[in-house]
């Protein structure tokens, strides 16, 4: 087993208003949020995070939520302070923060630049007004548009724009709409996903009229990926689209398998050591993460995946990608022979769904993509 990659996330969890698809950590609380006494927490938790990094170098850090924007600009420069003190950044390290276009929440994009933040990732989810409306969003098409002129007056060259499908009562013409509206702004990469009833969220309880059914699901995807292409987006991973050399590098590195550590409420942590893989997580509850780090309660220990877990959890990520993963990859970052891997993979591509290169790398066919979940979850039959 090789030492991979290794990332910092650190989440931020409150919001101004929680949307009704939303199935992550956040939080309602706007400017009543305790933003000063959370940083505090941030930096004693990246001071511990140190001691499980061992010195490693950062590739990548990303700050996601909630409304990371929500914090000022002063803030989020204290915050990667406390990175630039505890921990050891690769220069270069690709440094993503996500932001909201509302006025409300959205801080100069000038200041997030001058504190170190080299990527912005803009959750637009549409362009048609009354759409973001259903879906609980407090800006609009123009604030969209204002958020990425601005960043880009700021410096900002490598920016990406959030945006969903299959929206209730979205035509195909409409969700292309949106698609041409993302393209015209020019963003260096575009995550195209489409909408999700999640556990635990409004929409699950009460799904809202005029979702597609699976087959306009399909075609609006199909024509959406033929616009991007032609308009020199390539499709890297289910939902990612790239100008030239500008995947994210940061999930690229969840998708290959790569350690990561956790910082925030509610935080996902995975490493590598002594031939072993682990997982950990931070409390979820905002309040108490930050007793926990005030009160010095020792981090939890991560629990070591079996080699079941390795297999299912290395495919649910790596079988994202359009160009698949190495033989390499898998046996160095599991530590799973390579028989475990032509074994598991024997029967997905004996029904079409994976398919072998001539230089040994694995990757979903067509056939494969579309049935993705199916395929990733034929792993974890593998486990039972």
């Amino acid at each position: 087993m090789t030492t991979p990659p290794l990332s910092l996330y650190v989440h931020l969890p409150w919001c101004v208003r929680k949307c009704p698809y939303c199935d992550f950590n956040s939080h309602t609380a706007g400017t009543s949020a305790p933003r000063g006494r959370y940083l505090d927490a941030l930096v004693g938790d990246l001071a511990r995070e140190a001691v499980r990094a061992d010195g490693r170098l950062i590739e990548s850090v990303f700050l996601g939520g909630g409304t990371p924007s929500l914090f000022t600009p002063p803030e989020i420069e204290r915050l990667l302070a406390g990175v630039h003190e505890h921990l050891n950044l690769s220069p270069g390290a690709e440094i993503t923060m996500e932001a909201n276009p509302g006025t409300v929440e959205c801080g100069d994009p000038a200041g997030y630049r001058a504190a170190g933040i080299n990527r912005l990732s803009i959750g637009a989810q549409s362009f048609d007004d009354s759409m973001l409306a259903k879906l609980g969003r407090i800006h609009d098409s123009e604030d969209i548009a204002r958020a990425v002129r601005e960043a880009r007056d700021a410096g900002f060259d490598n920016l990406n724009i959030d945006l969903m499908h299959g929206l209730p009562g979205q035509a195909p013409a409409a969700a292309l709409a949106d698609l041409a509206a993302a393209i015209a702004l020019e963003p260096a990469h575009i995550s195209w996903y489409q909408l999700t009833l999640e556990p635990n969220t409004v929409f699950h309880a009460r799904p809202p009229a005029g979702l597609p059914d699976d087959e306009l699901a399909s075609e609006i995807e199909e024509q959406g990926r033929a616009v991007l292409a032609d308009h020199g987006y390539r499709q890297y991973e289910v939902s990612a689209y790239a100008a030239g050399d500008r995947r994210c590098r940061h999930n690229l590195n969840y998708w290959l398998f790569g350690d990561y550590l956790a910082v925030g409420a509610g935080a996902h942590g995975k490493i590598t050591r002594a031939g072993t893989v682990g997982r950990y997580v931070k409390p979820a509850n905002p309040l108490q993460y930050m007793l926990a780090m005030e009160g010095g309660v020792p981090s939890a220990e991560p629990g070591v995946l079996s080699a079941a877990d390795l297999l299912f959890e290395f495919m649910l990520n790596a079988l994202r990608l359009n160009d698949g993963f190495s033989e390499r990859v898998f046996t160095e970052r599991t530590g799973l022979d390579a028989t475990v891997l032509a074994e598991a993979m024997a029967g997905p591509q004996s029904r079409g769904l994976v398919e072998q290169t001539g230089d040994g790398n694995w990757l979903p066919t067509a056939h494969g993509r579309r049935f993705l979940n199916d395929l990733q979850l034929g792993f974890l039959q593998e486990t039972a």
